[in-house]
């Protein structure tokens, strides 16, 4: 399978005229092609776009007439639009839908520390031009995003970053259904809050923060429709269960990690990215302090953060 990346790609590479890049948890993208429309910003993506300069992952877009199924060894199968592939020194991820086409209708190659990228876009499979083909569509970014954070002290987590006027931020978190938007409603009902997202959450090193840590909003919104580009320090974190009387339990560092390891987003392909992952959580867990939060979906429940105290 030919689909190696040329030397590794620069960002200057004076073979793209089009450019643009975006910011999301920390980690910069840099996106350049030949046409307006390879580089273009998906609309979810447009708050995070950030000025053209030093990047973490440099991404070229380019056509190829069409895309033959990889033949390297499969490493996962999303059951949905994306396969994994392992190419050597290299990542390969391929897109397919019965409702474009059974080959791949663009593909994803990406080195080992997710830095350099080449995306190739089927000419044989998608209308070139048309507006409904977005080259940087979800999942791609969040596949690159939540791949790059392997290799930093940073995890996506899935909560629902809210922080107060008085910049205390919080972070509850939860499966589906868990509450995440209910309580993101009830704090936006009560006071002005910023929502750095109802669903997805990136957290990270931070030495600046109280804390030691900072989360950072993302395009990956849920029900209530909230992606901010902001961050904030972290001050504590809610693990969400709906229940009776808004009750506070703190989490030793062990139930922590274990809490927030079943809500993170992982690439559990490969057993280091785990490992990398609970060596994060546990200094996470160390910093920050956890909490199980059993609510009641009513203003109480935000009367009981609002009043208390760690």
């Amino acid at each position: 399978m030919d689909v190696g990346l040329e030397n590794p790609l620069l960002c200057d590479n004076a073979r793209s005229s089009f450019v643009s890049q975006f910011q999301i948890g920390g980690v910069s993208v840099q996106v350049r092609g030949q046409n307006a429309a390879d580089v273009s910003l998906v609309p979810s993506l447009q708050a995070f776009q950030r000025d053209s300069r030093a990047a973490d992952i440099c991404l070229h877009v380019e056509w190829a007439d069409n895309l033959a199924p990889s033949s390297g060894e499969e490493s996962f199968d999303s059951g949905a639009v994306w396969r994994l592939y392992e190419d050597g020194s290299q990542f390969v991820f391929d897109f397919s839908s019965e409702t474009v086409a059974k080959e791949p209708y663009k593909r994803l190659i990406v080195d080992r520390e997710f830095c350099n990228a080449k995306l190739q876009m089927s000419a044989a499979c998608l209308p070139r031009g048309e507006e409904d083909v977005a080259p940087l569509e979800y999942p791609l970014d969040e596949l690159l995003i939540m791949h790059r954070l392997t290799q930093e002290k940073a995890i996506e987590l899935h909560g629902s970053g809210i922080v107060r006027a008085n910049g205390v931020g919080n972070l509850f978190i939860g499966h589906s259904g868990a509450g995440k938007s209910t309580t993101t409603r009830l704090w936006t009902e009560r006071e002005g809050v910023e929502v750095l997202s109802d669903d997805r959450i990136i957290v990270r090193h931070d030495p600046s923060s109280p804390t030691g840590m900072r989360m950072y909003g993302t395009p990956w919104h849920g029900e209530a429709m909230y992606a901010s580009p902001n961050s904030a320090s972290l001050a504590r974190i809610f693990v969400l269960e709906h229940g009776q009387g808004n009750v506070i339990t703190p989490l030793t560092p062990s139930q922590a990690v274990a809490e927030l390891f079943a809500r993170s987003f992982v690439p559990f392909h490969r057993h280091e990215y785990v490992d990398s992952a609970l060596v994060f959580l546990e200094e996470l867990a160390n910093a920050v302090p956890v909490y199980h939060y059993a609510f009641e979906p009513d203003q109480r429940a935000v009367e009981k953060i609002r009043n208390f105290h760690d």
